[in-house]
């Protein structure tokens, strides 16, 4: 007990030096660990339910770090932990001004008028990450690299408001190789009316990372180093890119009432960071414009409207023509103390306009898009997590895209939607510790869409997938695909966090000869037949054709070097990749017998993949 009283009193002995007040209310990045470990602390009921829309401003953080050493239950919290949470505490708090070395910045601040306080901060980051990656199929070592270099603006305004920009620029590659070609309907589909067949592309997941993993990291395209002038949609040879990220945002009533305006990456859902089916952080970022309500500790409501950004294909201006959308959802969610979350979510993609029916969230989507024409993509989620503190918690969640109800379990490739089942467990012994298994099921054409002909488009095609610059929005596995997800997280010290996974997915071949239709994101369900009266719009999962098997196993860890402002990163790991296919024809709208395989076209191999990263200034 002597050691807990100790370190309340220097929480707040810490916010009486140091007032906290300086960049309060702007956003902390997804990738660091505090989230982590505030899901560990609310599963072991040492604060009260979070809110699932992530991500959290500081000073949501740094409240619930206040509220987890206030517990009754802190006296769980072994040194380790404590630690851990004091050095986060200092880190989103500090408010040191002038030059402070230690995390790259300056700060400054003034009072103007009315005892209304100004600040400013400005500051660098650098992140690198080296990756490299050998295959039995080929004699080459392939080699990825990302380092960038970021600087920073941030400041309050007021009590109330608080903006952030970051631009960066940096040096990308990442190889990858050309598969083969996909129909976007399937092979033999007739053009009728405004539908027709495309045969595109197809490319690898990229070859130094585990597959989809890879979060593209540049804004627009990326230009070749050897040739500055020429720009193109992916650096498959050494790179320089941009980004830029931006937000202005404002919390009243004590953090019951945010409202948040600015280009970043979200994460929205009950379920655990990383796992959500309908706005999941290993999406682009987008501009978008939320509000964030939480009147009552049992229920709050989230409302979201952004500019989905195109994915440059076929040339600056060219691609942008058909890809001009807008994302609109609301969640309602649901909190019965600390044991049970309940989610619900209405959502949209619809082609630039002013819709104000999908902006205003007293409006349903789901019935509303009947009043005016159905031309957009509709969408509806929900999450369930029950938990019990001390131990973990379980979830069930699930996306439905456009889905009909009449044989909701049937074969029919209508039926468009994701489920996820999973349970989370805590560790005994070991700091913020916890194992996850997860199922994800994820049926073909879901996060797809027809392209369609609209009012306001004259004579393009409007692409309304649930995409962003070319990347879902939701779960990271595309169409037609399952994943069993087995990960172990612990922190044996205050400085150390270590992964284990194991991982097996199995995804729809999306080229060759056993290609099965709407197993990619740019596939199109043919409006005609949806009933099932045309054989290749059946599905029958692993029995319709080719399907690729990874077997994955990786570990990784995180480490913050004592004194001085640098993270280590380290991933390695194995993936053994091969391929089943049948006997007969794919898509042939019955289920065959499958066996494993291995040819030129479809080969079975193993790779050795390894990433080496350091951050200096990490924020």
């Amino acid at each position: 007990m002597n050691k807990l009283k100790k370190t309340i009193s220097f929480v707040f002995s810490f916010m009486i030096i140091f007032p906290v007040f300086t960049q309060t209310h702007t956003s902390v990045s997804l990738d660091s660990q505090i989230y982590y470990i505030l899901e560990q602390a609310e599963l072991r009921g040492l604060c009260t339910p979070l809110s699932g829309i992530k991500p959290y401003t500081k000073n949501v953080i740094i409240n619930a770090i206040i509220e987890i050493f206030n517990s009754q239950n802190a006296s769980d919290l072994n040194d380790a932990e404590k630690k851990v949470l004091e050095n986060y505490f200092e880190h989103f708090s500090g408010n040191k001004h002038g030059f402070d070395l230690k995390n790259g910045a300056w700060l400054g601040e003034t009072v103007i008028g009315n005892n209304m306080r100004l600040s400013l901060n400005i500051g660098i980051n650098i992140d690198t990450e080296l990756s490299g990656a050998a295959y039995s199929f080929s004699d080459e070592v392939f080699s990825g690299i990302e380092s960038w270099i970021h600087g920073y603006g941030s400041g309050d305004i007021g009590k109330n408001i608080s903006w952030e920009l970051t631009a960066g620029a940096g040096l990308v590659k990442s190889p990858r190789i050309m598969l083969g070609e996909y129909n976007t309907y399937y092979e033999g589909f007739n053009d009728h009316v405004s539908f027709f067949n495309r045969l595109l592309p197809v490319y690898s997941q990229p070859l130094t990372y585990f597959p989809y993993t890879y979060k593209k990291s540049w804004d627009g395209s990326v230009h070749f180093f050897d040739s500055l002038d020429y720009h193109d949609t992916w650096p498959g040879e050494l790179s320089i890119g941009y980004k830029l990220l931006s937000e202005i945002s404002s919390s009243f009533f004590n953090d019951k009432l945010i409202f948040k305006m600015g280009r970043l990456s979200r994460d929205w859902g009950a379920s655990p960071a990383g796992s959500n089916l309908f706005l999941n952080q290993a999406a682009r970022p987008f501009f978008g414009m939320e509000a964030q309500f939480f009147p009552v500790s049992w229920f709050g409501i989230a409302t979201i409207t952004g500019f989905l950004e195109y994915y440059n294909s076929e040339g600056i201006k060219t691609s942008a023509f058909t890809f001009q959308n807008l994302y609109s959802s609301t969640i309602y969610q649901f909190r019965i103390k600390e044991y049970f979350y309940l989610d619900f979510v209405d959502i949209v993609v619809y082609p630039k306009r002013l819709e104000l029916g999908y902006i205003v969230p007293i409006i349903n989507n789901f019935l509303y898009q009947n009043n005016i024409g159905d031309f957009d993509n509709i969408a509806l989620a929900v999450n369930f997590k029950a938990q019990y503190p001390g131990l973990g918690f379980l979830w069930l969640s699930a996306f439905i895209d456009e889905v009909n109800y009449y044989g909701f379990f049937s074969e029919l490739d209508r039926q468009m939607f994701a489920v996820q089942a999973g349970v989370n467990i805590k560790l005994p012994f070991l700091s913020f510790s916890s194992v996850k298994f997860s199922y994800t099921k994820i049926n073909p054409y879901c996060y797809t869409h027809n392209r369609n002909f609209n009012p306001w488009y004259g004579d393009n095609m409007m692409e309304t997938a649930y995409v962003n610059n070319g990347v879902s929005l939701g779960y990271y596995l595309p169409p037609n695909s399952d994943e069993f997800l087995l990960s172990l997280k612990t922190m044996p010290f205050k400085t150390l966090t270590v992964n284990v996974q194991y991982q097996l997915i199995r995804h729809g071949a999306d080229f060759g000869s056993g290609a099965v239709d709407g197993s990619s994101f740019l596939s199109e369900l043919d409006p005609i037949g949806r009933d099932g009266s045309i054989p290749e719009l059946r599905r029958f999962f692993l029995q319709d054709g080719a399907y690729q098997w990874n077997h994955i196993f990786k570990a990784g860890i995180e480490w913050k070097i004592p004194a001085i402002p640098v993270t280590l990163l380290m991933e390695t790991g194995i993936n053994h990749s091969y391929f089943t296919n049948i006997t007969g024809k794919a898509n042939s709208g019955k289920a065959s017998q499958n066996s494993k395989i291995d040819t030129a076209e479809y080969p079975d191999y193993t790779c050795f993949i390894m990433k080496m990263g350091v951050k200096i200034f990490p924020r």
